[in-house]
C-alpha cells in the first residue's frame, strides 16, 4: 500500500456515461483541470451505458407516461415531461457541439432518429391516454404527436401489434415522428477516446473501496488495482459518483450527507 497521496482536481468514478459527459464538459470549460477516471471494469461503458444492458430511449417524455401523472381533478400535469424533454434538448445541443468541433466523429455511431409510441388497453387507460396528447399537444415541444384509437390507423402504425386482435378492443396510441434512439455505450466510448486526447488519466480495472473528507475539505480516495490488490492513495478537490450498483457501498458513506459530493445513479 502506497501511503503517498496523489493530487488532482477532480475525479470521476465510474466509466459510464455520466462520467464521460461530466468529463467533456470540464475540458471544455475547465481545460487546466487535472482529471482522473477510475473504472472497475477493463473498458469504458461496459456496465449500465452498454447497449445490451439499456434501452437506447433518448429520454424526452415523448412515450413515457409516467411523466405526465394525472391529478386529482383529472387534469393531466406535464410539468416534469416539459422539464425532461427540454433537458434532452440539451443533451442534443451538447453532442451536436462535440460533434461540429470535431471532438466526437461518425454521431450516426450512437444517435438516429426514431418513431417513439405509447400504446395502452382499457378504456380508463385510453381516456388517460387521450387527455395526455391534448395537455401535450399545446407545448411546442411536442408538436407533431399524433393521436389515435381508430383500429385502421393503429394498424398503420403498429401492424404486428394489432394483428388478430378484435376490432372491440379499447385501445389507443400516440405517436411522433421526431423520436431519438441513443447507443450510450458507443457514445461513452467515443467520448472517453476524446478525453484521453485531452490527457484524462483514465484507470481501468481500478476499484474506489473508500472515500473520507479531509480536514481541508477535499476528498480522499483509497483505490485498489483489481488485478494486483496494490492500493493507492488519491486527494481531489471534487469528486463525482457515475457508477452503478457497485458504487453503492460510497454513497452509504456517512461522509456524504455531511459534504457535498455530486452523484449520479443512471
Amino acid at each position: 500500500m502506497s501511503n503517498i497521496q496523489k493530487q488532482t482536481d477532480v475525479i470521476l468514478i465510474g466509466g459510464g456515461v455520466m462520467s464521460a459527459t461530466l468529463g467533456s464538459l470540464l475540458k471544455e470549460l475547465a481545460p487546466e483541470w487535472e482529471i482522473k477516471v477510475f473504472e472497475k471494469l477493463a473498458n469504458a461503458g461496459e456496465e449500465s451505458s452498454n447497449e445490451w444492458n439499456n434501452a437506447g430511449t433518448g429520454h424526452s417524455a415523448l412515450c413515457e407516461l409516467n411523466y405526465t401523472s394525472e391529478k386529482a381533478d383529472g387534469s393531466i400535469d406535464i410539468s416534469k415531461a416539459i422539464k425532461i424533454n427540454e433537458q434532452f434538448q440539451v443533451s442534443l445541443q451538447f453532442w451536436s457541439y462535440l460533434v461540429n468541433c470535431k471532438l466526437i466523429d461518425n454521431p450516426q455511431d450512437f444517435i438516429m432518429p426514431l418513431p417513439h409510441m405509447s400504446m395502452v388497453q382499457g378504456d380508463k387507460n385510453v381516456a388517460f391516454l387521450k387527455k395526455r396528447f391534448e395537455a401535450l399537444s399545446k407545448n411546442p415541444l411536442f408538436q407533431g404527436m399524433e393521436y389515435s384509437d381508430d383500429p385502421a390507423k393503429l394498424m398503420e402504425w403498429i401492424p404486428l401489434i394489432m394483428q388478430d386482435r378484435p376490432s372491440n378492443d379499447s385501445i389507443a396510441a400516440t405517436k411522433i415522428d421526431y423520436g431519438t434512439d441513443v447507443n450510450f455505450g458507443a457514445l461513452t466510448r467515443m467520448l472517453f477516446d476524446h478525453l484521453k486526447t485531452q490527457n484524462v488519466d483514465i484507470k481501468y480495472k481500478h476499484s474506489v473501496d473508500n472515500v473520507k473528507r479531509a480536514s481541508d475539505g477535499s476528498w480522499e480516495l483509497k483505490v485498489r488495482n483489481v488485478d494486483t490488490g496494490s492500493v493507492e492513495r488519491h486527494n481531489a478537490k471534487f469528486v463525482f459518483i457515475g457508477g452503478g450498483g457497485g458504487s453503492l457501498h460510497l454513497l452509504q458513506n456517512p461522509a456524504f450527507l455531511k459534504g457535498s459530493i455530486s452523484e449520479d445513479s443512471r
